[in-house]
């Protein structure tokens, strides 16, 4: 008989779990409730809140808002949202991550202390990602953003940089831009670095590693926007190449399950716990 073990270490982190609960009180009460942008880079989970009300809004649709409520997600949001809302009436229900409201904080400091210098604040994170997009917003949009390590050498060496991460990036590669920049900056140049990425988000590298070694099988369900799904997605695949990446049950291949002894089902920080259930019901038949 195949073993079938969900990953206990998968599902939502805090933030996302936070701005789920705040969603669903909200709509509990019968109120009309925006959220900007997807709440969760997940489209089951997104059409499960919309199904009970939630209206899910870009920014030009909530630039165009007046005297309603609408919800930040955990991603966070530069500060000309706010004072948008504040322009417009609109009630705002900040579900912005801990985490990431004070790496925000920490950026617009930083940005102040640097007024009239060229000190350069660079994130290491996902252009265009709505936390990446909250944190340049601390800075006018001055500050430098890199995917990765190869793009360091965009930077110019010979001026002051302090580094921070979005949140949800990979650890190891933090630490090679930091070596990286450590070997090439000038003497007459200083550079800080800040650790920022959530611990939480982090350990589920190693975790997921073992998880996905000690199966012959993986199918790790995420949705296709989720950044942090494509990362450890990647872990699975370094460790277990018989690794498979789904959106939703109805994506399982059912002759990948001839002859296996041992399948695991493990998710992203955006994947909700009830559909890797789901994938696990498939899996054994059950309607």
């Amino acid at each position: 008989m195949v073993n079938i073990e969900i990953d206990n270490g998968s599902g939502f982190c805090f933030g996302v779990t936070t701005a789920i609960q705040k969603a669903e009180e909200e709509l509990a009460k019968g109120n009309t409730l925006y959220c900007l942008g997807d709440i969760v880079h997940n489209g089951q989970e997104c059409e499960r809140l919309k199904k009970m009300g939630l209206i899910t809004i870009n920014h030009e649709e909530f630039a165009r808002l007046h005297d309603v409520k609408v919800l930040l997600r955990a991603h966070g949001e530069p500060p000309a949202t706010y004072e948008l809302a504040r322009k417009n009436h609109i009630e705002i229900i900040d579900a912005t991550c801990p985490v990431v409201l004070r790496l925000q904080k920490r950026i617009k400091q930083e940005f102040d202390l640097a007024a009239g210098s060229d000190r350069q604040i660079v994130i290491y994170g996902k252009n265009g990602h709505a936390e990446v997009l909250g944190l340049v917003g601390q800075t006018n949009g001055q500050a430098i953003v890199i995917e990765g390590i190869n793009e360091v050498d965009r930077l110019d060496f010979s001026k002051d940089i302090r580094l921070y991460s979005q949140t949800t990036k990979s650890l190891d590669e933090f630490r090679q831009i930091v070596e990286y920049i450590q070997a090439h900056i000038s003497p007459d140049a200083t550079f800080e670095y800040h650790d920022t990425i959530c611990r939480q988000v982090a350990n589920r590298m190693p975790n997921i590693r073992s998880f996905a070694s000690n199966h012959d099988l993986i199918f790790f369900v995420c949705g296709r926007k989720s950044s942090n799904g494509k990362i450890l997605f990647h872990e699975c695949l370094k460790v277990n190449p018989n690794s498979y990446l789904i959106d939703q049950p109805e994506e399982i291949d059912r002759t990948l399950l001839d002859g296996v002894k041992s399948i695991g089902i493990c998710g992203a920080t955006s994947t909700p716990k009830w559909l890797m259930e789901e994938c696990k019901e498939v899996i054994l038949g059950t309607p």
